[in-house]
This record gives C-alpha cells, structure tokens and sequence, in this order.
C-alpha cells in the first residue's frame, strides 16, 4: 500500500461518539502517535467554523488543517484560506417561498453562526443526539436575512422522498445527506472531497496518499475519493457499501483498529 502521509476524519459518530458526547481516549493517544509519526492530520466536516470551536474542549490537540460546511470553507491551521464557496442566490431565492409555504424546517449556515425559520420533532432529535440544546437558533426574520446573508449550507429536515421536490428549486445545488432526519444542501460542484483537493494540491501530496475516515452520506464523497476511504461500524449502510474497509464503531477503537489494519500504526 502507498505510504498515508495524511489523513481526514469526520467529527459526528467518527471521532466524537453520539453515545459519550466525547472522544474515546485511545482515538486521542492515536492521534498523537499519527503526529509523532509525521503524518499531518486533517478535520473533514459538515460543521462550520464555529461549531467546531468544542474540539479545544475535547482534545489538546490541533490539527493542521479543517474542511468545514462540507467542504465549502477549507483552512489551514496557520489561517491560510484555501476554499470559500457560499451557495448560489438565485437557489436559495427560488426555495424560501417553498419552505415557507410547507412550513419546513431549515438551519440556515453562515461562517460564524447560524439561524432557523422555525423547529419541529427533527430539529429536537438532533439536538438530543448531538447533545447540544443550544445550537440552533430561531429568528423571526429568517427568511429576510436568508436573503441577505451568504449562506454556505442548508440543513433541511426533510425526509430522503420530501428532499425530491424542493430540490426542484435549487437546480445548482446538490443534498450530502447525513442522516434520515435531515439533509446537508451544498453548491452542485462542493462536497469534502473538493476540500480535501483544496489542502492537498496546496501541501503537494497525492490523493492515494490519504486516508479518510466517516460514517455519514456526506461522507460518501471523501471515501470514493481518497487512497483507503474507511467507514466507521456505526456508519449507514450506504457508507459501508462503497467504503475500501469497514472498521469498528467509534466506542470500540475502530479508528485505531483500521490504522493497525492497514499498518500505518505497527
């Protein structure tokens, strides 16, 4: 196998667990085994800058660089910005009177914060799963400043069947659906393996000599495109499917246990 000079994990159910809130201690003496090691390690996420600030909390640990929003806003850890795309206006003008309308639920994602239109039973379960009771955030303008704003990412709780329709009105846009409760919308050429290309063609390394790890449809992407693309035990089943290796769930070691698989840990 080709030498792995870096690697990008995916936060939810791959490096934090849903079930601990936190990041299993071996993970983190992994990790820092991986740096002594000289391999440069890499966040890859549907989370925007700002709501990956609990990392610090987390870990002690920086990484040398972050694909955030899905691969929308890509920086080093120095603060060197390598990608920066919002979603298209026209798109999100043709969709709001729809949402409107059938009175979806839409998380509107800007750099440094966030806003609803309104909350429903699917915006109260992720924030149950995500142990995070005060992340999102409703405002009675919304639609007005969804206008207004440049808005990188909507998380629309929508149903795999319902995104069909308003997908409809948001022709230069694509879903990198997570999970059944809710879909991640992003620019039609986004995604993280585009932010993946972003910090790689910057460092000079080859894309058969990285790693990824995730277990969401917004990792599907990333794991088709990199060297050894790993699904966690935890992930859905349509990750697994295309995944180069199906490792353990995140309580059970399984990013170490794929990395000794593979050799890149003796």
């Amino acid at each position: 196998m080709t030498k792995i000079k870096a690697i990008f994990f995916d936060i939810d159910g791959t490096l934090r667990s849903f079930k601990t809130k936190t990041i299993p201690e071996n993970t983190k003496k992994t990790l820092r085994v991986l740096r002594e090691k000289g391999i440069k390690l890499f966040i890859a996420t549907g989370r925007a800058p700002f709501h990956i600030i609990f990392l610090k909390d987390l870990i002690d640990f920086e990484f040398d660089g972050y694909v955030t929003i899905n691969g929308q806003y890509c920086y080093l850890s120095t603060g060197e910005v390598l990608n920066n795309q919002v979603l298209p206006k026209e798109d999100i003008e043709n969709v709001l009177p729809y949402f409107k309308e059938n009175n979806i639920a839409c998380d509107f994602a800007l750099l440094d914060g966030a806003f609803m239109n309104l909350k429903n039973s699917r915006v109260k379960w992720l924030e149950d799963e995500l142990g995070d009771h005060e992340r999102f955030i409703v405002l009675e303008d919304a639609y007005e400043k969804a206008l207004n704003e440049k808005i990188y990412q909507l998380n629309v709780f929508v149903t795999e069947e319902e995104e069909v329709a308003f997908l409809e009105y948001m022709p230069n846009s694509k879903s990198a659906r997570w999970t059944s409760a809710f879909t991640d919308v992003i620019p039609s050429d986004g995604g993280k393996d585009k932010g993946i290309d972003a910090i790689a063609n910057h460092l000079d390394i080859k894309v058969e000599e990285i790693m990824a790890f995730g277990d969401g449809g917004n990792d599907i992407d990333m794991l088709k495109h990199v060297g050894v693309g790993v699904a966690m035990g935890n992930a859905r089943d349509d990750v697994k499917e295309i995944a180069d290796f199906v490792t353990a769930d995140v309580d059970d070691d399984g990013i170490t246990y794929a990395l000794k698989y593979f050799r890149v840990l003796e």
